[in-house]
Order: structure tokens, then sequence, then C-alpha cells
């Protein structure tokens, strides 16, 4: 690629009806835009399937369930606390090939994107020396 690079990254969520953007970031480096992946998985995970004792929930208002087959929640902390996820969405992302993650569950589906963005690099016109003269390549 030419040009300066930066990674665009977004969330989306849906049914079979409708797609709604949750959030977007744009990063200079894979390093940070897969951080801000990582931090949006888990705040997605925690708004689907929070803990039953966090601090923002009364007490017992919130029970432990059986796991499910389709369970988005723990695909998106599953994909956030894996060091061997992270390097793969890397290598994509070095080589130019947007990252796409999707997880499903009863209610809907989820995605985590990233690609990267070529900044134009601006062109500074070539000014010759006056007393030099470069000779074209044969």
């Amino acid at each position: 690629m030419s040009g300066a690079v930066e990674y665009l990254a977004e969330t989306y969520g849906g049914d079979d009806r409708r797609t709604v953007f949750l959030g977007g970031a744009i990063a200079p480096t894979r390093r940070l835009v897969l951080r801000w992946l990582r931090d949006q998985a888990f705040r997605l995970a925690g708004g689907l399937d929070p803990a039953p004792d966090v601090r923002w929930a009364p007490t017992g208002a919130l029970r432990r369930i059986p796991a499910a087959v389709l369970d988005a929640p723990g695909a998106l902390r599953g994909w956030a606390a894996s060091i061997e996820y992270q390097d793969d969405a890397g290598q994509l992302l070095a080589h130019g090939e947007p990252f796409v993650f999707t997880v499903r569950d009863a209610a809907g589906w989820y995605r985590l994107t990233a690609h990267p963005l070529v900044v134009p690099c601006a062109v500074q016109p070539v000014t010759a020396h006056p007393h030099h003269f470069v000779r074209p390549p044969v």
C-alpha cells in the first residue's frame, strides 16, 4: 500500500430486519484499533450478559441462567481475551485485508470490523538544482 495507513474500526448489531451502527473509531496503528475493538467486545458482552454481582444492579436483580448454544456474549469475551485471535486480526490488517468477527445468539447478531484506510500522501514537487543535470535511466 502506498501512503500512510490508519485503521477504521466499527461495531454493529442487528437482527434479520435491521442493522444498527453501535460505534466506530479511527486509530493510527493496528494495535490501537484492536485495543478499541477488544474494549467494545467486553462492553457489548457486559451489556448483553452482565455478571450477577455487578455494582449497578440491585442485589438479586440478576441471576445465572444455563448456558445457551448460541452465546454471543461468551463469544465476544472469548475473542477479546484471546491473544491468538488478536494476532490473527493484526496479521490480516498488516496485509491490507479487512477483519470481520460476527457472533449470533437467539436475539440477533453483533459484528466487530476493522480495515486499513490509506491516507494519501501530499506530493511535494521536486525542484532540480539549477546547476545539476539529472539523466533519465536508460
